[in-house]
């Protein structure tokens, strides 16, 4: 079972896009990361998918699982 990912990644044109795994359109797009992420995140709680924030250099920063993980971490 593959997991389902929700991406927050800087648009080349200027400030963030909400993408889904694997979708060449952002579902929405955001003047400032933090309108992004806030959109983002309720989107991802309702879909159920991990929430992916990407630097502006497209690096991934600190990633935020809103379903079932099928890797939990092993200390909990």
């Amino acid at each position: 079972m593959s997991r389902k990912e929700r991406h927050v990644v800087p648009n080349p044109d200027g400030g963030w896009d909400s993408k889904r795994e694997h979708a060449e359109r952002a579902s929405k797009h955001f003047e400032t990361k933090e309108d992004a992420m806030q959109w983002s995140r309720e989107k991802s709680n309702s879909e159920g998918s991990e929430l992916i924030p990407h630097r502006k250099d497209g690096t991934i920063q600190n990633p935020d699982s809103h379903g079932n993980d099928p890797n939990p971490p092993k200390d909990k």
